[in-house]
């Protein structure tokens, strides 16, 4: 097997593991390391057929992650429901939640053609498309429930970055101080960003961009459907600018999505979730950085963090 750096190195007992999981006379020949993830191990495996043909397989690890067999069991169980539905999914080849047969925890699927698109080109087309594949996923309904949403930031763990304005801060905290509003559930993605949206994009004619597939599924989750969008526009946000984030918005209730029905309610889930950045800018940044948007420090999501944060409280509706 070739690897085109250490990283792609698939350790042996995994790399058994997927020989189990192939068809006869099928081998790994190739193993690429796929960059832009946070929490996973994610590489490309080039399958060769004993005919010669070739296909291609994508692996995802986590190491040493706290409870990364849950999110695993999640993702194997979506990958399972989405099959036939009109959200397109990576396929389930095989998956050790435990890390029993893998040295982690481990799940391996089929690989969606397209790629993530970050750049501010183009950006005007793939929102609408955006904000139409998250009421799609809005509208699924599994045969079992998943668990309930999670949110881990409070009022007193928010990082104020230095320099923001302390009186939207303040004013924000106070909103996400106070109880949950009620909601109407919905199946959650609970990551839906550009970063976990695949794209083919023509380079010429007049077809326009469109949607391959959405990948990790590991957080789904039961809630509001406010949540998915809220944490789609603070990427948003945050990679092109407060605007997009506010655009989004809008284009999820054009693409037919339902939020919240009181302008306050849409204010507490658009507010948590950006507060909820606060606390992980790096972690996120980085990785967009890898991905080529290199101007993207901390410093700067930092300061588009705060204008938009400034920007949902001085337009609550």
């Amino acid at each position: 097997m070739t690897d085109h750096d250490e990283a792609a190195v698939v350790r042996p007992l995994t790399l058994a593991w997927v020989g189990r999981h192939l068809a006869d006379g099928e081998q790994v020949v190739g193993s690429e390391a796929l960059h832009g993830g946070i929490t996973a191990e994610m590489r490309r495996l080039t399958v060769r057929a004993r005919g010669g043909g070739t296909r291609e397989l994508v692996l995802r690890t986590f190491v040493d992650v706290e409870d990364a067999g849950d999110g695993l069991e999640r993702e194997a169980g979506a990958l399972t429901m989405l099959a036939g539905t009109g959200v397109a999914a990576p396929g389930l080849v095989a998956v050790d939640p435990a890390g029993a047969q893998c040295e982690y925890p481990s799940l391996l699927m089929t690989h969606l053609p397209g790629r993530t698109v970050l750049d501010d080109e183009g950006l005007e087309a793939r929102v609408p498309l955006l904000a139409r594949q998250l009421v799609a996923i809005h509208a699924l309904r599994a045969a079992e429930r998943p668990p309930e949403y999670t949110t881990l930031t409070t009022a007193d763990t928010v990082v104020t970055p230095e320099g923001a304005d302390a009186a939207a801060w303040a004013a924000a905290i106070e909103v996400i101080r106070g109880p949950a509003p009620s909601y109407e559930g919905r199946f959650l993605h609970r990551d839906f960003h550009p970063g976990n949206v695949l794209f083919e994009v023509p380079r010429t004619g007049p077809a326009g961009p469109r949607i391959t597939g959405v990948v990790d599924w590991t957080g789904i989750s039961w809630g509001p459907a406010d949540l998915d969008m809220a944490h789609c526009s603070t990427n948003l946000a945050l990679l092109h600018g407060p605007e997009w984030g506010l655009r989004f918005s809008e284009a999820y209730e054009e693409a037919g999505g339902t939020p919240a029905a009181t302008a306050s309610e849409r204010l507490y889930w658009r507010v948590r979730d950006a507060l909820a950045f606060s606390e992980e800018l790096e972690l996120v940044s980085g990785p967009w950085r890898e991905a080529g948007r290199t101007e993207l420090t901390t410093r700067a999501v930092e300061e588009r963090l705060d204008a938009y944060v400034a920007a949902l409280m001085d337009a609550p509706g």
